[in-house]
C-alpha cells in the first residue's frame, strides 16, 4: 500500500491522516465494521478519552482476527457524538497508541449520536492484505 500527501494539498500528517491511500493490484481488502468504544464486557466507559482508547483497542483486536496489522489499513471513518477540538485531540493521541507513524487515509464525521445510547465513538477501517 502507499499513502501519499500531493504537495497540492494541505499536509495532514501532524493529525495522523494521509490524503490518499493507493492498494496495490491483487491484494485483498478488508472492511472492519464500525468498533465502538465499549469494554469487553459491553459497557461503556462516561469518559470519551477511555471510549476513544476502547474503540482504537478494539480495531486493532478486529484487524489482528483477520490476519491484518494496523499498518494495514488504509482508509478509517471516525464518527464522533458532539465533536469539539478537545475531542479531537483525545480521539488523535489513541489513534497514534494504535497507528504510531501510520496515518491512513481519513474522515472525521461528526454526529448527534450512535447506534446505542452511551456511545461516544465509533471507528470503521478498510485494511488491504
Amino acid at each position: 500500500m502507499k499513502l501519499l500527501n500531493p504537495s497540492t494539498l494541505y499536509d495532514p500528517t501532524p493529525n495522523a491522516y494521509s490524503q490518499v491511500a493507493i492498494a496495490p493490484a491483487n491484494s485483498q481488502l478488508v472492511f472492519i465494521a464500525g468498533q465502538g468504544g465499549d469494554r469487553p464486557d459491553g459497557s461503556f466507559a462516561a469518559d470519551f478519552q477511555e471510549q476513544a482508547e476502547s474503540a482504537f483497542r478494539n480495531l486493532g483486536l478486529a484487524l489482528a482476527a483477520a490476519g491484518a496489522q494496523p499498518a494495514a489499513v488504509a482508509k478509517l471513518t471516525v464518527m464522533i457524538v458532539d465533536h469539539n477540538r478537545e475531542k479531537l485531540r483525545l480521539m488523535q493521541a489513541a489513534q497514534r497508541q494504535l497507528f504510531g507513524t501510520h496515518h491512513p487515509a481519513a474522515t472525521l464525521i461528526p454526529v448527534p449520536c450512535l447506534a446505542l445510547p452511551d456511545m461516544q465513538i465509533e471507528i470503521e477501517a478498510i485494511a488491504v492484505l
